[in-house]
């Protein structure tokens, strides 16, 4: 389906193949290569519209189109829409310049067609926040640090370049589905615009009930206009209510009631912040994100549900929950970048894997925490034995220990994007590593040397998985392709397309001969390599298909998914042999233990779970990362295990007998 961006026409909609509006005969093409596929939302000012670039291999953007008799009135004369176009053009440079911020989506062009003024921007898969919250229910005060924590950094950037957004709600905040960021959207130029001396008069901006008087009264708006935003969206989604439904016009805000009613307590210093962010006169208010995180520094969360029973002895490592969550913001960018840490430096503790002290109770122990990186760690791979760990970050960095040190053999800085999936081949000789700019780099892990960069994905690779003998190297990609690389040469071998959609997770049979892909549509497919054909589609989550992994035997595969679930599934046939349920967010990353009687889950609920295969019980819970666990990987006797989390550590554990 094509979409007419003709705004008066009665029946927008065309076939695929027309390259003219069916009904008012105006271009589908705009500037001769975006194709409007839908819209996505309407709002004063114009439109949006999710479109395909013909001329970037159909990379799917999205387009703001902005209708000046909206937004200036009927009549426009020359001399004002001159004007309007200089304003335009200068406020899409300034969005430009916020493109920079990877919460923040990338502006890719700005013009003006056919009377019109057209944005092109990077189009973010995720959900909502105000989705969410109609999905999931409230959001505890941990979930609300966690948004603090992710946004103000956000608000902090844009301030200090001049730009105000001036409509922030949970509509506008968007959690992007490949690593869970949070996303700051609609920077409208509209918005801009309106502030001028050619917006027509009485034309303001920002939502009834999230924007403050100064916007709604006068159109002015400053930097603690946008925290009164911030605050009011995290009241709505602390007690699940629209904020016109909180305040009371004699008696002000009644928040603090609402939560009584619902019985839900909150700490006494998030409320005192919450409501010096909402306070009406603008002087009363914080006047920077830098007083907000200032008074976070002291803030504990409570624990929003019970801690888990565990069948075995307690643990001696942390949980969550005894220590306070700190709202901490980067420093601010400096123009000269720091020189490149020493390929050799040493973590300042004993080895990783030194024998354990008596302290330590029988089963699973947190035996070291690694927090070189500087943001969320994507993806951990561990050498069969226990020799070597590798970790990759939204930082473009992946850094390579050795465990029985402690020391860092070197940090590779050759991606040009965030790292999302490793692998070390079954040699130890190869570091296989995708990442968001479309490639893959095969590095020796004895020099450091880059040995291959594999480039045919058309965008982001997401999992990557060596065959049993090392000699093949898969990778899956959002081109929705999965491709296969002879590794001595780094040539291509075959693509594998047609079945699946954006792909997410690879796991390979031991003996080769089955490659099994899971993704955003929900399903899992398994797939003949030799034939390069896939042979059945599992069905079964209800959400994408996060992480995969195949036992020793070959005859069982389990998946996890954002439906909070862990799958196991028989092979060759497919049949769901149980499911197991226990997580309270998304299921990021799964594997069997060796011994086959285990598997092991990672969840955005921050805990990992070791489940009895024979029974579907939980074993363990293990606690202590203080955010969404996205990876996990296990050495082949089964007694060391690392985990990867956005809370921008990496976590040694060891099995005690």
């Amino acid at each position: 389906m094509i979409f007419c961006l003709n705004p008066d026409c009665s029946q927008p909609q065309n076939p695929d193949n027309a390259t003219s509006c069916q009904t008012c005969g105006s271009s589908l093409l705009l500037r001769g290569r975006y194709r409007p596929l839908k819209m996505l939302g309407q709002g004063g000012f114009g439109r949006t519209y999710l479109a395909v670039d013909r001329d970037r291999l159909d990379t799917r953007c999205a387009i703001k189109q902005l209708l000046p008799h909206q937004l200036l009135g009927s009549g426009i004369d020359p001399a004002s829409w001159k004007k309007t176009i200089e304003l335009f053009k200068h406020e899409a440079m300034q969005l430009s310049k916020l493109g920079e911020h990877p919460q923040i989506p990338t502006l890719f062009a700005f013009f003006e067609e056919g009377g019109r003024l057209y944005l092109v921007q990077e189009f973010i898969e995720g959900q909502t926040l105000w989705h969410e919250l109609e999905e999931r229910g409230a959001f505890s005060e941990q979930q609300i640090c966690q948004i603090l924590t992710q946004l103000l950094p956000v608000l902090r950037f844009i301030h200090r370049r001049g730009v105000i957004h001036r409509d922030i709600t949970p509509v506008n905040i968007l959690r992007r589905d490949r690593n869970g960021k949070l996303v700051l959207i609609d920077f409208g130029v509209a918005k801009q615009l309106t502030n001028t001396s050619l917006a027509r008069p009485g034309t303001k901006v920002g939502t009834a009930g999230y924007a403050p008087l100064e916007q709604l009264r006068s159109g002015k708006a400053y930097p603690a206009s946008d925290i009164y935003s911030l605050g009011v969206t995290c009241i709505h989604l602390l007690t699940h209510t629209r904020p016109d439904l909180l305040y009371d016009p004699i008696k002000g805000w009644r928040w603090k009631e609402q939560l009584a009613r619902k019985r839900i307590s909150i700490s006494d210093r998030l409320t005192a912040i919450l409501e010096k962010m909402i306070r009406d006169l603008v002087v009363e208010r914080y006047q920077s994100v830098d007083e907000i995180v200032r008074d976070f520094k002291t803030l504990a969360v409570p624990s929003s549900r019970p801690p888990t029973r565990q069948s075995a002895p307690p643990r001696s490592f942390p949980r969550p929950n005894d220590a306070p969550t700190t709202i901490e913001l980067p420093p601010p960018a400096r123009k000269t970048s720091l020189p490149p840490k020493a390929p050799t430096s040493t973590i300042p503790t004993q080895a990783f894997l030194a024998p354990h002290a008596p302290t330590n109770s029988p089963g699973w122990n947190c035996i070291h925490t690694i927090d070189d990186h500087t943001s969320w760690v994507t993806t951990v791979a561990l050498a069969p034995n226990a020799s070597i760990l590798a970790s990759g970050c939204l930082d473009k960095k992946i850094r390579v220990w050795n465990l029985q040190t402690g020391q860092e053999i070197f940090t590779l800085t050759h991606h040009r994007s965030a790292v999302n999936a490793l692998e070390i081949s079954p040699n130890c000789q190869f570091l296989a590593s995708g990442s968001d700019d479309a490639s893959i780099h095969l590095t020796d892990l004895s020099s450091g040397k880059l040995v291959h960069t594999l480039s045919a994905h058309l965008r982001d690779v997401t999992a990557v998985a060596f065959f049993p003998d090392g000699q093949t190297l898969a990778s899956g990609s959002e081109d929705r392709t999965i491709r296969l690389w002879n590794v001595a040469s780094g040539a291509p071998i075959a693509a594998l397309a047609g079945e699946s959609g954006i792909i997410k997770a690879l796991t390979i049979s031991p003996n080769g001969k089955v490659l099994a892909s899971g993704g955003l549509d929900n399903h899992i497919y398994l797939w003949n390599p030799a034939t390069r054909k896939a042979i059945a589609t599992l069905h079964g989550h209800n959400n994408s298909v996060t992480s995969l992994a195949m036992s020793a035997g070959g005859t069982l595969l389990a998946s996890g998914g954002k439906d909070r679930t862990v799958r196991l599934w028989q092979l060759p046939t497919g049949k769901l042999l149980q499911t197991f349920s226990g997580h309270f967010a998304d299921v990021n990353a799964v594997l069997f233990h060796p011994n086959g009687e285990q598997l092991i889950s990672a969840s955005s609920d921050k805990k990992i779970k070791v489940w009895q295969i024979s029974s579907g019980e939980v074993c363990y819970t293990l606690s202590g990362h203080m955010g969404t666990v996205d990876s996990l990987a296990i050495s082949a006797d089964g007694k060391t295990m690392v985990s990867g989390s956005c809370d921008k550590t990496v976590k040694i554990w060891r099995w005690f007998d």
